[in-house]
């Protein structure tokens, strides 16, 4: 007879070799904490759920004085990040950083109050508005940059107080809002010039002016002093827009009117509106075109919203009042949400699994978190 050698395997090797193998996912991204002068850069792991500060960099001129670092953006190939600090003397400016170090590189000064930026693609230049909040109510502008010599090539007129700036997938547009006048503006990013203005008011768009000779009309009194100030109350008082990734959309968000406006930039027209949580304020498109996820700033909750369907599918609480911003990882799984809270409190950032539609994890920030970029997705 004969005997078969057996082979025994212990049971935790084996364990190991039929166990699925986890793939380690972490997410980065860059947040500015406004009354605190600091910018922390976050991480994500995605397989222990967990969210942490990795760094923290101090930014800002004057050290006895806050000067409100408020947008973030990151260069396309991801090398240098970019925040814009509110207050100057008497302008704000921008501040470059690289990634790889956090070390500041260089300044370029902007307008009054500057805010939302990002990068063309198509261009390489920067575009940020100048959200001008303790300035006269006057028209003003968005500065173009070039972000590798830091040089302020061209101002380009806009409404009153633009906010929520961001580019079509290829490059070649620019969408901001303008809150004290109502409307959705866009900039040919590569003749740096307004292409179109739209109205968002539900009046505005059921007005024709076409075969009107305004020439030989008296418009005197819809200015204010000086015919500086246009008369106009805002309704809608949009602080956010931002392109889908590949139709012709632009999601708006009317903080005044508590609704999601979708706007087709092929028609430049209203195609839908929704009612939403109180006070909706920034707003990201999922990479993957399904989802748009809304920070109700009134209400300490984001709303997730499905495309297609129209239908909020959650509100979901944040970890403390007045949410603010929003940033989607490239794969369109997780949401990170900036939270400023109230008073002494410190601000946050939650993270939402946009499959459970859960907030899953956060981390307390400095104070008044806001501006938030996201930077890289590393398996």
């Amino acid at each position: 007879m004969k005997f078969v050698k057996q082979t025994f395997i212990p049971l935790i090797l084996l364990a190991i070799i039929i166990t699925p193998k986890l793939i380690a996912q972490d997410y980065y991204a860059y947040v500015a904490a406004e009354s605190e002068d600091e910018v922390h850069l976050v991480h994500f792991n995605a397989n222990t759920q967990n969210l942490e500060i990795a760094e923290t960099i101090h930014v800002g001129r004057y050290p006895t004085e806050i000067d409100g670092p408020h947008g973030i953006t990151v260069s396309p190939d991801g090398k240098n990040w970019f925040v814009s600090i509110a207050h100057g003397n008497p302008y704000g400016y921008l501040a470059k950083y690289s990634t790889e170090t956090n070390e500041l590189i260089s300044t370029a000064e902007l307008g009054m109050f500057p805010a939302s930026m990002e990068i063309s693609e198509a261009t390489g230049l920067l575009y940020v508005v100048n959200f001008n909040l303790h300035g006269d109510m006057v028209p003003s502008t968005v500065s173009v940059i070039d972000p590798e010599s830091m040089i302020r090539i061209v101002d380009v007129d806009t409404g009153i107080m633009p906010h929520g700036s961001r580019l079509s997938t290829d490059g070649r547009r620019q969408y901001h809002v303008s809150m004290m006048t109502d409307e959705l503006i866009e900039i040919n990013a590569q003749t740096l010039e307004v292409s179109r203005r739209l109205k968002l008011g539900k009046d505005a768009q059921k007005m024709n002016h076409e075969g009107m000779d305004h020439s030989k009309m008296d418009h005197s009194a819809m200015s204010g002093p000086n015919g500086s100030m246009p008369m106009h109350k805002p309704v809608e008082k949009p602080t956010w827009a931002d392109p889908h990734p590949t139709k012709p959309f632009v999601y708006v968000a009317g903080n005044g009117s508590n609704e999601l406006l979708e706007i087709s930039t092929k028609d430049w027209q209203i195609t839908r509106r929704f009612t939403t949580g109180k006070a909706p304020y920034n707003l990201e498109v999922s990479p993957n075109g399904k989802l748009v996820v809304v920070s109700y700033k009134g209400e300490g909750a984001t709303g997730v919203w499905d495309i297609e369907s129209g239908k909020e599918l959650a509100k979901i609480p944040n970890t403390r009042r007045v949410s603010h911003g929003v940033a989607i990882t490239p794969d369109s799984k997780y949401a990170f949400i900036t939270v400023e809270g109230v008073g002494g409190e410190p601000g946050s950032v939650d993270v939402i699994d946009l499959n459970t539609l859960k907030n899953v994890d956060h981390v307390d920030t400095g104070k008044q978190a806001g501006g938030i970029y996201f930077w890289k997705q590393v398996k």
